[in-house]
């Protein structure tokens, strides 16, 4: 058990990490929820049912665990402006050419309303399916479908705003 678990962590940290920070943009915030996730996931494991890939799961895991911690501040009378700033190094630079570009890129994804920033997070750098989206917020595959098209569409007037397209 304690060998299929490394190999889980191994195998899905990199891109879990890379999720959280996109939705939290904190460095050391996206370690605490990946350790959580982890930590989670290997005291729950026997409640895994299956109807779903690992990655979805850890996928579930995290995203509840960063509402989770989002109702808390909410709860404490605490400005979500507390939570801390975008970390330095932006995962998703490696996929544009130009840095600056691919940071301007980053924070207009941030201008994006819930679920629309998530959807389309989980589906382009996360690489899930649209099966697999649904079943992380417990929706349908074509609510996912569409929900990542709105948030294409949203995304592409951002980048016509700031003259990237």
């Amino acid at each position: 058990m304690k060998q299929e678990l490394h190999e889980i962590y191994e195998k899905y940290s990199s891109d879990l990490y890379a999720f959280i920070l996109r939705m939290c943009r904190s460095e050391q915030l996206a370690k605490d929820i990946l350790q959580d996730t982890m930590l989670k996931a290997m005291t729950s494991a026997d409640s895994f049912k299956g109807d779903c890939s690992v990655k979805t799961w850890l996928y579930t895991i995290a995203r509840n665990l960063w509402y989770d911690r989002l109702k808390k501040a909410e709860n404490r009378n605490q400005p979500l402006d507390s939570i801390p700033e975008p970390a330095a190094q932006e995962s998703i630079e490696a996929c544009f050419a130009d840095r600056d570009t691919a940071l301007r890129i980053h924070h207009l994804l941030h201008e994006l309303d819930e679920p629309y920033r998530e959807v389309f997070t989980l589906r382009v750098f996360a690489e899930l399916r649209f099966a697999d989206i649904a079943k992380v917020f417990g929706r349908t595959e074509n609510w996912a479908g569409v929900t990542y098209y709105r948030a294409k569409q949203k995304l592409i007037e951002l980048l016509k705003r700031e003259g990237l397209l």
